[in-house]
Parts: structure tokens; sequence; C-alpha cells
């Protein structure tokens, strides 16, 4: 019987993947279509990529696909000729990487899932058939001249911190199902207006733009292949970048820089860096901003606390960690990072 599943710890393969030699490209791509039998699909896929040496993490529905992957260099083609042979996908674009080292991913992980990206909603009458026009880079950098457009970011707090367009609106909540119903309620009063929406690769805000001509709005775009494909065309077209800082990236990177300018500050000290860290105590892991001053101080951790943590034995620390929910690591607005208590403390 075929292999369908990854067999080897995630360590082991980290490690392989961090030894390995070969040149390796990290793409991104979603499509919105009706996907019958999800199961069926993504066992197909998982043999062809997993033959194909791909890693990565893809999210099959039945509405679609939304994938993050790193190919080997010289087996691209080969990935498209199978990618393309799948009629709804063929001529797909695709992100490539702009900021990009190949060590992106070291597993290849395809699940099922209700949505390919969760949205919160359940009115019937929804459909993605009706969705906002695209705009490329240059379409993009033009409509921002114009004061009356309204830019919305559809990206969660920790990505808008590091980087966002000039006058883009944050929309303040960190899950996207809460996002979509406030920036209806944000934008009352600007039904006529031109408003463009952007995300990371374009997933969030064509879904976005969709339910926002849903609930009434008539001039609504969005950003074809979010900043990704926005920083690889303005490299290419040697055209001025209206989005200012870094990018943040759903990978082992946590960011591509988009230009040199540094808005966010480090969550420690409070000054000017925008590198993402998880935590190195394995019982936090929270998402946080830390400069290389603090990163040395704290060992690559959040707080003192974490830090004698990640210093006290493996086993102990495991004793520590036994029975912590993880489920609360996030990151809020008000920089209150959430740590669960270790040993009731």
């Amino acid at each position: 019987m075929a292999n369908l599943y990854n067999r080897v710890s995630s360590e082991v393969l980290k490690q392989q993947m961090l030894q390995e030699k070969l040149p390796r490209t990290t793409i991104s791509f979603y499509h919105y279509f009706p996907i019958e039998d999800t199961k069926v699909f993504r066992d197909h896929l998982y043999l062809n990529l997993d033959a194909l040496k791909v890693f990565g993490r893809i999210y099959i529905a039945n509405e679609g696909i939304n994938a993050q992957i790193s190919v080997p260099s010289d087996r691209i083609s080969e990935f498209k000729t199978f990618l393309y042979s799948n009629e709804p996908l063929n001529g797909l674009r695709l992100n490539i990487a702009v900021d990009d080292d190949g060590k992106s991913f070291w597993v290849l992980k395809i699940k099922i899932r209700d949505k390919v990206v969760a949205d919160g909603i359940t009115d019937p009458n929804f459909s993605m058939e009706n969705r906002g026009g695209y705009v490329n880079a240059k379409q993009m950098n033009q409509l921002l001249e114009d004061e009356e457009t309204v830019v919305i970011d559809m990206r969660n707090h920790y990505e808008y911190e590091v980087g966002h367009f000039d006058r883009a609106i944050e929309i303040p909540s960190d899950t996207f199902r809460e996002q979509l119903p406030m920036a209806v309620d944000m934008m009352k009063g600007k039904e006529d207006k031109n408003i463009i929406m952007y995300c990371t690769g374009g997933i969030r805000c064509e879904k976005a733009s969709a339910f926002m001509l849903h609930k009434g709005f008539k001039n609504v775009f969005h950003l074809e292949g979010g900043i990704i494909n926005y920083a690889k065309q303005i490299k290419e077209e040697g055209i001025e970048s209206k989005f200012i800082g870094k990018n943040f990236v759903f990978d082992n990177r946590l960011g591509e820089r988009i230009t040199e300018d540094v808005i966010a500050k480090c969550h420690q000290c409070g000054q000017p860096a925008d590198t993402h860290k998880n935590c190195f105590n394995d019982a936090c892991h929270i998402l946080f901003i830390q400069c290389e001053r603090c990163a040395a101080a704290y060992d690559g951790c959040c707080s003192e606390e974490c830090q004698t943590v990640y210093h006290l034995p493996l086993e102990e620390q495991k004793q520590l960690r036994a029975g912590i929910d993880k489920g609360n690591m996030v990151f809020n607005k008000a920089k209150a990072r959430l740590r669960p208590k270790l040993n009731g403390e």
C-alpha cells in the first residue's frame, strides 16, 4: 500500500533539511474551486508531491486549496507539470518567495479542513463567484495616490505590526472570522468608495472582497497574489514600494523583507526591531518581536521566567509542561503576552 503520510519524526526531518545541499524554492498558491471528494484529491496530491520531495503545508476543503511549500529548485518544472495537470489548477499563479533561503519547511503535511481559511460565514447565499476585482502592483500604487481610496489590511496584528501599506486600516482582531463582520461595520457609510483589501498571499483578501460585495459595497478590489506577488512585481518592474517594512510569512522564516524600514519595536526593550521569534521555552513558544540584544540577554526567551525554565534539565522541563494547554499561545493587541502558568505559579 502506498505511503500517504509521513512516518519520520519532525525533528529528524528538520535536521535532514538543514543539512541538505540541494537548493530549494519557497512557493505559495491557493485557488477557490469545488472539490467533491477531498480525500481522493488529498491522497493524489500527497503521492505525487512526496515523490518530488516537496515539503510544506497544504489545506484541502470542498471550497478549494491553500498551500505553502518548498520545492527542490531543479524540480520546479516537474512540479508545475504535475500541478497544472489537474484541470482546475492549470495555469494557476504561483507566488515565489522574494527573500528566501529555501529552509522554510522540512515535512509535507496535507490536511483536509472544512474551509481553506476559517471565515465563520454561515449565510447560505454567500458565494465566492462574486468577488472583488484584481489589482496588480502598478494599479495598487495608482489607487493609493487617491486620498479617497480606502485600504484595508486583512491580516493579524502581528503581521501588520512589522509591515503594511501606507494609510492601511488595521481591523483590530487576530482572527479572520472576527475581522470580516468588523470590516463591514467599520466601513459603513463608505459603500460607494474604492476599497482595496490585501493580505499575505491573496487568499484572505479575496474572500473578504466577496464578503464585502455580499454586504452591499460597490467598488471592492483585492491585491492579486497579496503582498508576496506585489513584492515580486515591484522588483521586476522597478517601481516604488508603497508597502513599508517586512511581510510576515507562515513558515520557518517568519518574514520577508520588502523595504529596509523597521517600523516595529522590540517587545522587551522598545528599541526598533522587526524580527519575530517563538519563545525558546517549549512550554511557551509565544510569538513576539525581539532585537538581537534582548535575544542574547534572554537566550531567545520572552521573559526571565521563561529563561529560567529554558535552562532547567530537559526532564524537569517536561514535568513542568505536563498538562499545559498551548491553546492560549496568542499574541494580542495590548502585547499582554499570555503565558500558561507552570505548575500552578
